[in-house]
Formats: C-alpha cells, structure tokens, sequence
C-alpha cells in the first residue's frame, strides 16, 4: 500500500472504533464535538477548511463509534522558509476527543493518520502550537521562540481616531504583500497559505483589519475579540506613520484601554511603537513545536543553505566531511569544491568530536536548526550539544530570528 493510501484508508482501532478520512456527513459532529471540546468558533474554523478546494475533506480525519464521532484532527498545509530554502511543512489543528472516550489513544491514532498524511503531501517537517509537553510525546520538540505580546503605555499621539475597517477577500494581495515584506529580515519564516488568507476574513476567533490611505493598503493587523484589552498580532505596514495610525485605531477599539501589542523585532511596526510600549521581562517562555521525521531528508533539503552559510564564512572544508551525530545515528554530508553532496546515513556515533564532529541530542535538532541559539548557544545550555570544530560548526548553525504565521493565535 502506499503512503498516500495508508492515509486514507480506514483503520480499525480497539472496541469497535474506526478511524477514517472524514466525509460531508460527519460536519455537523466534528462542529459539536470541536465547539464543545475547545470555542464555539472552531466548528466555522473546521468547515472554512474542509470546504476549501485546497484543504478539502482529505485534510481532515475521524474516530467513529459506529456512527458517532468521537475524535477528530485536521492537518494543514504550511511552507516554512529557512534562508532561501523553502520547506514544505504539515500543522496539525482542531484536535478534540468526546470526554467519554478519553485515555484510548485516539489522539495517538490520529496523529499517526497526521503524520502518513504530511509524509504523503510531501512534508520535511511539522510545526505546531499545542499545549505544554503533551505533544512531545508525539516526536515534536520546542524550537522557535513565540514572540511576546507587550502592553502599549500610552497611544500614539494623533488627530482623530484612523479608519479601520474589517479585510475583505479583495484585501488579501496587499494584506499579503506587506506580510511578505514584514517577513522578509527574518531568518526562518512561515507565511500564512493562500487557503489560510481565504480562511481569515470569515474566521470568528480573531479579526484581520485594514487601514487605507486613498486606495491604498498601508497596514493591517489581527486583533482577538475585544473584551477588556484588545490584543494586535501579526501587525505589518508600509512606513511608520502607518503603524503608528493602526496603533491608535485599535486601540480605540476598546477605549480607556491599554491593548498589548506582539513585538515583530525589526520589522516597520516594532521601531514605529518603540517609545509606546512596556518592554517589561518575559515571565515564561512560549515556543512553537517543531518536529522532524526524517533528519537526512530535511539535511538534504537544507544543503544549499549550509553550503552557503559554509561559504560566505570562509571556511574551506573541500574533501572533508561534516559529521553531524544524533549519537543513536550519523550523517555525513561530503564538501566537494562546488557544493555540499547528499547526505548519507550511517549508525550510531557516540563521540563525534573525535572526528571534527558534532553532536546534538535528537530532541535539540529542531533548536538548532530553526531556533535562536545556535549551536553556541545550545551548547552553554545543553550537555548532549557540542561542536568538535567550533568555527565550522558555528557557521552552519547561528542563532536564528523568526516570524511564524498561523491559523490560531498562540496568545
């Protein structure tokens, strides 16, 4: 059978239970079960997905108890950008199991379905917003930093209050456009999908705004519904004096109220609302999920952007292997005269950096690959992370910014 048939298939669990692709018949389930087990708004989310000619009812799959549905999740696809190489990625979303039926693994199941059905689309990795630990047990580690969301002290100073309006779809060029643009000084980056930006404009959860000059889009942003304090995500705009004229508009929104705005390092909207906002420490850390199925796969992907990273440092390394150990496997990638060649696989390697290698713990790889350590980092702070050459291996893993995009606000 292949992969793609293995995702789609039915698979019968214990006790009588099937888990199958879901079909047109299941909607109104999965909108009670998901309403029930997470917002009222995830039942929408879920039929903007499963109606869309991109995403579709492949993309999303059931647990059945004859014909009841007691479980279900959603695989979206996603792309994420690491330099210039760009990745095609899998995220899982609307995630829900009936109470009843709890501690069965149905969840396992259906990530399993997940992860056949992002090998099948092509995936290298998987990101994921999910709740503390429990989906490290599913092969995804805590890779890039979620960037804080910092209380704005007082409004920009201006005349009148902008006019915001709510995005319509005829939005979504110039909405993306300055998205693009926003995205484009950082290092790793995950844009939303074009099925995303159809998504978003209906999506109950959060509201995506405009702000015109003429007929221009010049900014936009996300805001959550406004109760007491108005949050503001995924801020992006053309000058500064836009930014700061979306600033006050939202936070007109909820007047008398201070709203927290996500802090977009070294985009337009950050240096526009420097001197506004509190940048008070951070109490706990948030990261996003990343998991990798396949590290030779992903390394293989990756190789014209260490290739260059390998040169722009200046380090010749012509006819010599890098080594790189996840100590219960190896991989050698050879460093010929015009490139890096494919990756090769080999057993476990306990002592790398008896070979000019290094090693990294499987569950750091995602960190070092997407995150904002390095190497250097993660070797002050994790024991199973060490570089046998530390200018070689410093200049194919440096600390990383990142801007990710998602369906769901991770605030």
């Amino acid at each position: 059978m292949t992969t793609t048939a293995a995702s789609s298939a039915a698979i019968s669990l214990a006790d009588g239970l099937v888990l199958r692709q879901a079909q047109p018949a299941d909607l109104d389930q999965i909108g009670m079960l998901l309403a029930e087990r997470g917002e009222p708004a995830d039942a929408l989310d879920h039929r903007l997905v499963v109606t869309d000619p991109d995403a579709g009812w492949s993309a999303c799959a059931v647990v059945v108890d004859g014909d009841r549905v007691v479980s279900t999740a959603t695989l979206l696809d996603e792309e994420v950008r690491v330099g210039s190489v760009h990745l095609p990625a899998g995220q899982v979303e609307l995630v829900a199991t009936d109470r009843e039926y709890e501690g069965r693994g149905l969840v396992r199941a259906l990530m399993r379905w997940a992860h056949d059905r992002s090998a099948a689309r092509g995936h290298v990795i998987q990101t994921m917003i999910g709740i503390p630990y429990f989906y490290r047990l599913f092969g995804y580690e805590y890779a890039i930093d979620i960037p804080p969301a910092l209380t704005v002290h007082t409004p920009p100073p201006g005349e009148g209050t902008p006019a915001l309006r709510a995005a319509l779809p005829s939005d979504i060029p110039a909405m993306a456009a300055l998205q693009d643009t926003a995205q484009n000084g950082f290092d790793v980056a995950m844009p939303h999908s074009a099925a995303c930006w159809r998504w978003l404009p209906a999506h109950e959860a959060s509201t995506v705004w405009v702000l015109e000059d003429g007929d221009t889009v010049v900014a936009t942003g996300r805001t959550t519904p406004p109760d007491d304090q108005v949050l503001l995500a995924e801020a992006a705009a053309l000058d500064e004096t836009a930014a700061r004229d979306l600033l006050r508009g939202v936070a007109a929104l909820v007047p008398g109220s201070r709203p927290r705005v996500v802090h977009r390092t070294g985009t337009v909207t950050a240096a526009a609302w420097q001197e506004f906002l509190d940048h008070e420490p951070r109490a706990q850390a948030e990261q996003y999920y990343v998991r990798i199925p396949d590290v030779a796969a992903l390394l293989d992907r990756l190789r014209p952007l260490l290739w260059h990273r390998l040169t722009t440092a200046g380090v010749d390394r012509t006819g010599r292997d890098i080594v790189i150990s996840t100590f219960g496997a190896h991989y050698r990638i050879p460093v010929h005269a015009d490139g890096l060649g494919e990756v090769v696989t080999g057993g476990a390697m306990q002592g790398p950096g008896a070979v000019g290698g290094a090693g990294v713990a499987p569950d750091h790889l995602p960190a070092l690959l997407f995150g904002p350590h390095g190497i250097e980092g993660l070797t002050r702070i994790r024991p199973d992370v060490y570089a046998g050459e530390e200018e070689l291996f410093q200049a194919l893993f440096p600390p990383l910014t990142a801007d990710v995009l998602t369906y769901y606000l991770p605030y």
